[in-house]
Formats: C-alpha cells, structure tokens, sequence
C-alpha cells in the first residue's frame, strides 16, 4: 500500500524485483509410479536427457539452483532457487512439469518466500553501543579494533542475507516457522530491546556451528502461510540434528518458535536424483 502523503515523484516504479533482497522459492516432488510405467521404456533416454536439460540449461535461469534427494515420504526430489526475478524461479517448475517426465511429477510442496535483513542484525553504532553496554572501554584500541573490524565485515554479511551463494554441502534441511502469538508469548507485543537480545542469543547459539552448518532466513509474510522459511546446509546430517536441537533451548525458539514439517535432502545432480529414485 502506498503512503496516502506520498508524491508521484517518490514512488518507486511498479515492479517484480525487490528493492532489496532477492525472491526464493523451494520446490518438493514426488513420482508418479504408474505414470511412469507407461513411458516407453525405448523413450527413456530421451526422456530423461529433456527433464535434466531443464535444470542443466545455463540459459535465463535462476541465479542460484540447487537440487536434492529429498529423504522420506514427503517428496523425492526438491529444489531451492532465488533470483531477483521471481518468474525465473517459476519458470523453473513449469518447464519441469511440461516435459514428458514432468507428467509423472506430482507436486507435494512449495514456499515463497524474500530474503531480507533481519532488523536485529546491528549496525555499526548499535555494535558500538552493544560493546560498550557489555563494560567494554569506548576510548580503549580494542574497542576501536572490533569495531572496526565489524564495520568491514558488515556490507560481507548483509550481502550474504540478501544474495547469498548456497553452500555445497551434501545435507540440507528445511523448514517454515513462526513467531507466537498465544496469550502470555506473543512475540509480537514484545518490547523491541527484550527480542533484540533474545535473537542475540539465538545468533549466539548458531555461532558454535560456525564452519558446519550454513543457515538461510528468509521471509515468507505476506507471500506464504507461513512467516519464515529457514534452510540449513551442514557438511554432515549429524550437524543438523545438532544445530536444531541445541537453537530450541534459546528462549526466542523455546517460548516463542512454531514449527512446520521438516524436509531433508542431499545435494545431487539431476542424473543421480533420477538413478537414485530408479528412473532409468
């Protein structure tokens, strides 16, 4: 909705890209059996060179791709793209759907969701103010040094949340979540000090897993049922049970953390996903 005090002269111009971050997409399929059982089995190779030639193809396609063997009943396969158009990410599913083998792909899950930067993530005063408040010396070199040090990795993070590169990493987990709103843990009417420093904690918690697991915030409100999607990629699946379990005791996931279902997959190419699920 537009400000009803706002010119013509400061209105940005009507667009699908973001004025900031990029739009993200998930995907989850699963095979049809007995559609597949009536493809052609001298068809086959054909068949599957056209469904893996659409997420191969280097052409108009989303800036980040990844696939993965989704493990369990909830889907076969899953993808994870972003890009600033959100019609690329789209174009994606409906090519897949339009090829021979796309006829045999049932769709069981989507979210949509934008990258952004969480409004907790402080900037360079709000670090200083941070360090000070913890009995740090404002006058002291070492004061000055973090300081600075956090005012040069600063553009590296935010950079990170609004087009991040996906780790290859061979786990991923996904999962959408939302804040509380139950009578007596409404995240909502929370004084904004009191969920700064609960998110501190939780980054905090993060921080240890720093190097194994890789994590992707992104935010779903207004564009899915959900508020937020998180994606975590870890050099091992252990790390994701690890990393998941430890965040809960945090009070911002304790008492206000609302989970949905949790998809996990293994990064692999278009070729292994359809060896791995026996589509030869």
């Amino acid at each position: 909705m537009s400000h009803p005090h706002a010119s013509p002269a400061q209105l940005p111009e009507p667009s699908m890209i973001p004025v900031q971050g990029w739009h993200c997409g998930h995907y989850f399929y699963r095979w049809d059996r007995q559609a597949i059982a009536q493809i052609d089995p001298l068809k086959m190779h054909r068949v599957r060179q056209q469904f893996c030639d659409v997420l191969n193809n280097l052409v108009d396609r989303p800036q980040r791709l990844q696939s993965f063997i989704i493990s369990g009943h909830k889907a076969d396969l899953g993808l994870i793209m972003m890009d600033p158009n959100p019609l690329r990410i789209d174009r994606i599913h409906q090519e897949l759907m339009a090829t021979e083998l796309g006829h045999a792909l049932v769709p069981t899950y989507s979210f949509v969701s934008m990258s952004e930067v969480s409004e907790y993530l402080p900037d360079k005063q709000q670090y200083a103010d941070k360090l000070q408040r913890s009995g740090e010396d404002p006058s002291s070199p070492t004061f000055q040094a973090k300081v600075a040090s956090y005012e040069k990795r600063l553009p590296i993070m935010l950079a990170q949340r609004l087009a991040p590169e996906f780790p290859t990493w061979p786990a991923m987990c996904f999962y959408p979540m939302n804040k509380s709103r139950n009578v007596g843990a409404n995240w909502f009417r929370e004084p904004f000090s009191s969920r700064t420093e609960m998110m501190a904690e939780h980054a905090q918690s993060g921080m240890a897993f720093a190097g194994r697991v890789s994590q992707l915030v992104t935010a779903s409100v207004g564009l899915d049922d959900w508020e937020w999607g998180v994606t975590l990629w870890a050099r091992n699946p252990q790390f994701l049970k690890e990393i998941v379990y430890t965040m809960r005791y945090d009070t911002a996931s304790a008492r206000f953390g609302q989970f949905g279902e949790f998809y996990v997959g293994y990064l692999a190419t278009p070729e292994t996903i359809l060896e791995h699920c026996c589509i030869r």
